[in-house]
């Protein structure tokens, strides 16, 4: 079974929203009391948040699929449905989300870190929601919509000051075991390091960590050995260090041969971007406690000093030059955190929407109908919204995509009566309607406008209508009393 694991592929799923209600209020001596359907509960969000506790991807390597928790649909009464239970996912420091073509979504670094990876669906309105001074009865309530859903490629890129890097059985993991309570597993044969092991060092008064790579071989860079699996754990690395076996015997291997192919493979995987080379800053010369070793040292550390690093003769076996090591190292780091330039309060730029953007794009459909496509945030998420099973709901969402102005541009891209138009995948015939506000034949003949509901007129309206007509044929006095009504609420011929 796998222990380490540094790169999964995750499915994600945010939680829809739950559906609105449409109700109407039931209650004795209050029949038809108007309408009281509560708003859906918003989905749950998939959270990525660090832990300083996690240090592996393991968790996600076993349960791929993540998924937050479903709003609740509202009920009468005005009563809301509960939001979803948010989805957190803990990840160590340092890891970096991307699509699986390999845009970056976030890196995450510190603890405490959150970014919401996928957003819940929005819960939808009840008809209490919806009702107006015009719509006083809406029969309908919207849809709730569905949470973002996509796979992520996660993947962990260790924070550490100090990156080992070298050949097989150069005595890395020996070298971190000497200097930390790190113990990784150390053998005699090559490729015993399997997975990246990190050791935290105090030189003086500098604390950092070192982390070291599975051994690196020609070739790494394109696939062969392990290296190149892990090489993704040096790229936050203040300073590489060469750790070179000088007691190799393996012919066509020398110290000089060791750091120009182990150079060369830096900067085929990292390129121009990284510049892995530039920070090769240090060789690490070990196993000197053999004899031919120690006398091989004098004979390449100018050379290697000319090409710009600097050299140091240790033996991780027997602890010789590990103190100077560690000071050296400690020097790198601090000159490194200097370099850093001073942390900045977060600025955010908020730029505001041109006058002339509508919030929705018209264009020709030549591919699949030879209609016209609608492309816009608001549009595609009212569409989702809508329950076409129900024909009032419908026309709202008419009246919405009128007042925003799709029927206009439709016409001035061309559109005719019958022709498909495709709005959030749903395809429509489109039929020009009259301007939102404007009457029409139903409402002229007083059947009521659309959205609007006669039924649900107080039944005491009714009654003070009939006694105003018993009024004027009878001349009886005019006692409202038991509606509740008075003279100023009739019209003014009637008073």
């Amino acid at each position: 079974m796998a222990a380490f694991v540094d790169r999964v592929t995750v499915h994600v799923a945010a939680g829809n929203g739950g559906h609105g209600v449409s109700s109407v209020h039931r209650e004795k001596y209050k029949p038809l009391g108007g309408p009281d359907g509560g708003n859906g509960g918003n989905g749950g969000d998939v959270v990525l948040e660090v832990d300083p506790n996690v240090h592996t991807l393991l968790d996600f390597h076993h349960r791929p699929h993540q998924k937050a928790g479903n709003g609740q649909p509202g009920e009468g009464s005005n009563r809301s449905g509960a939001r979803g239970e948010d989805r957190v996912l803990r990840v160590p420091a340092g890891t970096v989300v991307s699509t699986p073509d390999g845009r970056v979504i976030a890196d995450l670094v510190g603890a405490g870190t959150r970014v919401v990876l996928a957003q819940g669906g929005k819960g939808g309105l009840g008809n209490a929601a919806l009702a107006n001074s015009r719509r006083k009865a809406p029969g309908f309530a919207l849809l709730g919509e569905p949470g973002e859903a996509f796979d992520a490629v996660i993947e962990l890129k260790s924070i550490a000051d100090v990156g080992l890097v070298g050949f097989p059985s150069a005595g890395k993991s020996s070298l971190i075991a000497a200097m930390s309570a790190a113990r990784p597993k150390i053998a005699d044969y090559p490729f015993t390091t399997l997975v990246p092991n990190l050791g935290v060092i105090r030189s003086g008064d500098v604390t950092y960590t070192m982390a070291d790579v599975p051994g690196l071989i020609p070739g790494a860079s394109t696939g062969k050995g392990l290296g190149v699996q892990f090489l993704r754990h040096v790229e936050r690395c203040a300073v590489l260090v060469h750790v070179v076996d000088m007691a190799t015997m393996e012919p066509g291997r020398d110290p000089e041969t060791d750091i120009e192919a182990l150079e060369h493979e830096l900067a085929e995987y990292g390129g121009d971007e990284l510049d892995l080379v530039g920070r090769l800053r240090i060789a690490v010369l070990n196993k000197i406690d053999v004899p031919d070793a120690r006398e091989l040292v004098d004979l390449v550390r100018d050379s290697l000093e000319e090409r710009g690093l600097e050299v140091f003769a240790i033996s991780a076996a027997t602890g010789e030059g590990l103190t100077e090591l560690g000071y050296g190292l400690g020097r790198a780091v601090e000159e490194h955190r200097a370099s850093l330039p001073p942390m900045e309060s977060v600025r955010v730029t908020i730029t505001p929407r041109a006058v002339d953007d509508s919030g929705f794009t018209v264009e020709r459909d030549t591919e699949y109908t030879d209609g016209f496509v609608v492309r816009g945030v608001r549009p595609e998420r009212w569409v989702r919204q809508t329950d076409f099973s129900n024909d009032e709901a419908v026309g709202f969402l008419a009246d919405r995509l009128n007042r925003l102005g799709v029927e206009e541009q439709l016409a001035k891209a061309g559109a005719v009566e019958g022709d498909a138009v495709t709005i959030g995948g749903v395809t429509f015939d489109f039929v020009p309607t009259l301007p939102a506000g404007t009457l029409t034949a139903e409402e002229s003949a007083g059947l009521g406008g659309r959205g609007t509901d006669n039924r649900l007129e107080p039944a005491h309206r009714v009654r003070a209508e009939e006694r105003l007509a018993a009024k004027r044929e009878r001349r009886i006095p005019y006692e409202l009393s038991e509606s509740g009504w008075t003279d100023e609420d009739l019209p003014d011929d009637a008073q």
